[in-house]
């Protein structure tokens, strides 16, 4: 029988205290990011929040509150805005499978002649700002995604990391050769110092985990019986960029992480990660030790026991809420 929703979350707060005192007696904190920007954070930290439609923030614990720069979790932001603005047409520029290379691999990008696997690496985000850029300009879209997330959060205004903005600035090289062989082969259109502004700005944003989670609830949109066009068109964006959490969201260990939670997420190296339960909850979470795919090795392992604790899996059979 399933459970109340009383019940239900009276066993999550339960589970995140568990995990979280769990968490805190494990000797495997990760390796720190090789950002400089990043490297220097206490790797001995973990938080987790959980928020769901009906209540902003159900349950929290552990370093919850202390904000950290959300890195490549923003890439699901400007997804959305672009697939807000450019619906499919979106897709004639990126695609939507899994790379298998690291995320700033530039083998994929020569491979498939410019055109990126999905918009979760590098060069799949990069092409997503070059065209939000031609739409609205380089500072517009950078204030486009800060708006966006203060809008979910009620309009708390969020802060920037000035230490990853500076880091950015004297390192993106690679990002820099990206972009230019997009180009090269006809998949993109601004100067790539244009592009690159916004993305590190969006990079720079810092949440912390009960914001991350509050954020996230727009993967979340109600489902009513009979949706207007615009709500089924923001139906059908959630689903498609949950999707694309499921299959490219952790890097290069997307499918184990499916394998081990079963929940579309987005990491970043800053040691953030978001996840859902589609229709249900929406996760944040944040460790800065990372594992060997570039993800949060504290993160991963807390998720995967919330999952099974909770049974959130998207393939296990939940009844009704």
């Amino acid at each position: 029988m399933a459970r109340t929703k009383r019940a239900e979350k009276a066993a999550l707060r339960r589970a995140l205290e568990e995990i979280a005192q769990e968490m805190r007696e494990t000797d495997s904190w990760g390796m720190p990011p090789e950002d400089d920007a990043l490297s220097r954070v206490d790797l001995h930290q973990f938080g987790i929040a959980v928020a769901m439609p009906d209540e902003a923030i159900v349950a929290s614990a552990g370093d919850a509150q202390v904000p950290f720069s959300i890195q490549s979790i923003s890439k699901v932001l400007s997804l959305e805005l672009a697939h807000e603005a450019f619906g499919d047409t979106l897709w004639k520029r990126v695609g939507r499978e899994p790379s298998g290379n690291p995320f700033d691999t530039i083998i994929d990008l020569e491979q498939y002649k410019g055109y990126p696997r999905n918009p979760f690496v590098n060069a799949g985000a990069l092409v997503v700002i070059d065209l939000l850029v031609s739409k609205l300009g380089p500072d517009e879209v950078a204030q486009a995604v800060r708006n966006f997330v203060e809008k979910q959060l009620d309009g708390e205004e969020v802060a920037l990391s000035d230490e990853v903005i500076e880091s950015a600035r004297q390192g993106g090289d690679q990002n820099t050769a990206l972009m230019h062989i997009a180009r090269h082969f006809g998949n993109f259109d601004n100067d790539p110092a244009a592009v690159m502004k916004p993305y590190v700005v969006q990079c720079a944003i810092e949440l912390s985990c009960e914001q991350l989670a509050r954020m996230g609830l727009f993967l979340i949109p109600p489902e009513p019986s009979d949706p207007t066009e615009e709500e089924g068109r923001r139906i059908g964006r959630a689903r498609r960029i949950l999707s694309l959490m499921l299959t490219c969201g952790m890097y290069d260990g997307s499918g184990e992480f499916a394998y081990r939670t079963g929940l579309p997420a987005k990491s970043g190296i800053g040691g953030g990660i978001i996840a859902v339960v589609p229709g249900h909850a929406s996760i944040g979470v944040w460790s800065p030790g990372l594992d060997e795919a570039g993800n949060s090795r504290l993160g991963v392992m807390a998720l995967e026991r919330l999952s099974r604790r909770m049974n959130w899996s998207v393939f296990a059979n939940r009844g009704s809420i």
